[in-house]
């Protein structure tokens, strides 16, 4: 392969060697194919085109010092594409059958894993669908597993960088006891049109507000929203949001580091009270926000002096990078070393 500027490396998708692909049909999963390719052949009449069945997962691995490759939380990760997956109603893939085709593709795919200190990581993709072909609404009786990795860049270049979003008032993102908790690619089509117009306003991206009140903080765009105030930890509780691995992390982190944390309604009308707020997710691990606008009574909510990030969010933020790269003992067991 050309050689890759690791220090340079853009979070976006770079081809790697392999790829792992399972089908469910007559009642099983069939074995892994090891495959080469990036396409694949897919039905004109499969459900995951036409009727949404389909869910997707993100994890990464890491490059240790000591020169071990380390997968952050992979359980997690099979647990919620099988909450997704029964969501949709598609076969799901067994916690078992998911760790194999992780630790498979990254055995695979070892030389594309950067180097400890170049702040990239191995992204691992888990794909499931629909491949039946349906003309009817009605579940496949067919479902493709796929995995592949790819290379990524650290999602901000030169360091942390507090960003600026925009509440979103007419757009939702999920409805309530809607697809919100599942991880399909339906959910982030909806959001498309306020990302898309949040970006041309000048702001990295939106908040989504409930959207059966419009009172209550969901979703940052694809991330979980945070606030931070007295020493708590505010994260929403909602029936229409995505339980981010991240967040369910950081949570535990701020007990370990001696904070308090609530999982909560959080009220739209509490944004002047937190002292620091931000994103969280697999890609960035945290986004600190700067400012807040509101289009409806044309107010901003600053939250960082001189573009510089909090120190909790910062201190959250840390901790969980060094225990994701193996720099700092790993406590709760999150770490699984890639043999």
């Amino acid at each position: 392969m050309e050689a890759i500027d690791w220090k340079n490396l853009p979070f976006g998708y770079i081809k790697t060697d392999y790829n792992l692909r399972s089908t469910f049909k007559n009642g099983k999963w069939s074995s892994f194919e090891v495959s080469n390719s990036e396409y694949i052949d897919i039905h004109i009449a499969a459900t995951g085109l036409h009727y949404g069945q389909e869910a997707f997962e993100g994890l990464k691995a890491y490059m240790g010092k000591d020169g071990r490759i380390r997968l952050f939380r992979w359980n997690e990760n099979a647990k919620r594409l099988i909450h997704s997956a029964k969501g949709i109603i598609m076969e799901p893939v067994s916690e078992a059958m998911f760790k194999e085709a992780v630790l498979k593709v990254i055995s695979l795919n070892k030389r594309f894993v950067p180097p400890y200190g170049s702040g990239a990581s191995l992204y691992i993709r888990p794909l499931l669908y629909g491949s039946g072909a349906e003309v009817g609404v009605k579940p496949s009786s067919e479902y493709t597993f796929i995995i592949f990795v790819t290379p990524v860049g650290p999602y901000f270049k030169g360091g942390v960088v507090p960003v600026n979003m925009l509440i979103s008032r007419d757009v939702d993102r999920a409805a309530p006891q809607g697809t919100g908790t599942f991880k399909v690619g339906g959910n982030y089509a909806a959001s498309l049109r306020a990302l898309l117009a949040a970006k041309h306003g000048g702001y990295a991206s939106t908040i989504f507000l409930d959207a059966k009140e419009k009172k209550y903080i969901d979703e940052c765009g694809p991330a979980n929203f945070f606030g931070i105030k007295n020493n708590t930890y505010v994260t929403p509780k909602s029936e229409s949001i995505l339980q981010s691995i991240t967040n369910l992390s950081l949570v535990q982190l701020a007990e370990h580091l001696g904070m308090k944390t609530e999982r909560r309604p959080v009220p739209v009308t509490e944004l002047p009270e937190f002292e620091e707020v931000g994103a969280c997710g697999t890609a960035a691990v945290i986004s600190p926000i700067a400012k807040i606008f509101d289009p409806a009574d044309n107010k901003v909510y600053e939250y960082c002096k001189d573009c510089i990030p909090g120190e909790k969010t910062m201190m959250l933020y840390r901790k969980l990078v060094a225990i994701q790269c193996g720099d700092e003992p790993d406590p709760f067991g999150w770490i699984t070393i890639v043999e």
